[in-house]
């Protein structure tokens, strides 16, 4: 490998696993306000795989333009190599960890042995997890972050005419779906860090891993539907989102809300009918929340579960294990 290129894993069409390729590319080079981070570990998530297969699951008039070759993914955790001379906040040699200029399609290219990334987008890794760790943090972390504590921006929202706006969880009901998966987890961790009684849906196989977490009462949706056995939540986060989402309506106090991290949701009428708010955000970088979100990791207030992990050249093997679905956790790539 020459001095100005790198590893990394390319996309040169759309497809399944199979389209990753392992291959050398151009090395980034640093723009005003960037940090050269050399990456120990990549976390995945379901952008990449949308992202790898055409972007399928949205409308066509969504779907942006991919100037192939790209390099998917965006969250990392690695060791800064370089700074550019506008840059504060960081120094060489600083163990850092973000998610990588999302949501801006095709553009982080994390899945890399070095990635540019701009230092707003990044935090000082906590000294108290590993890269593998930390790396599986950063769009679950957000994500559960920004539908529940606090948005952190004023970016018009793409997928409503309003803000979202998170709600007070202190002593509230809160049902969160899809509970063991990335996003899922995190969200059982913080409603129950911000004083909320947690019912965590997932299948049975994740129960005693939930309860760990926190959560106070537990549905096998294999066994009985969470829409059958409870009602009178204040709050439901429906991880999994997508069409099938709006049955959660009737489990919802008259005042309550539904947040779906998918798109799908169709029943506004019935949802209006039954005074519920339903409301969804686009995850955005933000290393100041991260280093919140980093601040709970490092005192193991909150933990990040790892489901497996899969060097970089396997990146095709671990976008199968996240095929076959029921992940408890997060998928990461190891690189150094």
């Amino acid at each position: 490998m020459s001095i100005d290129t790198m590893k990394a894993i390319r996309l040169h069409e759309f497809g399944g696993p199979e389209v990753l390729r392992y291959e050398e590319a151009p090395l980034p080079e640093l723009e005003p306000g960037e940090v050269l981070v050399r990456v120990h570990a990549v976390g995945i998530n379901p952008p990449d795989w949308y992202l790898r297969d055409g972007y399928k699951s949205l409308p066509p008039e969504w779907r942006p333009p991919v100037p192939f070759p790209i390099i998917l993914g965006s969250d990392v955790s690695g060791v800064v190599e370089a700074v550019a001379t506008d840059v504060q906040d960081f120094s060489v040699g600083d163990e850092v960890f973000g998610m990588v200029r999302f949501p801006s399609f095709g553009e982080s290219a994390a899945y890399a042995e070095y990635v540019a990334a701009p230092a707003s987008d990044l935090a000082l890794k906590p000294a108290g997890i590993d890269h593998v760790h930390a790396a599986g943090a950063p769009m679950a972390g957000l994500t559960a972050w920004q539908f529940l504590i606090d948005l952190g921006h004023n970016e018009p929202n793409p997928l409503q005419p309003e803000m979202h706006r998170p709600v007070p969880l202190d002593g509230k009901t809160v049902l969160v779906n899809g509970a063991a998966g990335g996003v899922g987890h995190f969200a059982v961790q913080l409603a129950k860090w911000k004083g909320a009684h947690v019912i965590a849906v997932a299948s049975g196989t994740h129960e005693s891993f939930l309860r760990e977490l926190g959560a106070d009462e537990f549905i096998d949706y294999t066994k009985s539907l969470p829409e059958d056995v409870v009602h009178d939540m204040d709050l439901v986060l429906d991880t999994l989102g997508g069409p099938t989402t709006g049955r959660f309506l009737r489990t919802l106090k008259r005042g309550g809300a539904l947040f779906p991290v998918f798109l799908g949701f169709s029943d506004a009428e019935e949802a209006a009918k039954l005074g519920v708010t339903v409301s969804m955000t686009q995850v955005r970088s933000n290393g100041k929340q991260l280093a919140e979100l980093g601040r709970l990791l490092d005192a193991g207030t909150v933990r990040v579960a790892i489901d497996s992990t899969f060097p970089l050249a396997d990146a095709r093997k671990a976008h199968g294990r996240a095929a076959g679905g029921h992940i408890q956790g997060k998928i990461v790539l190891t690189v150094v």
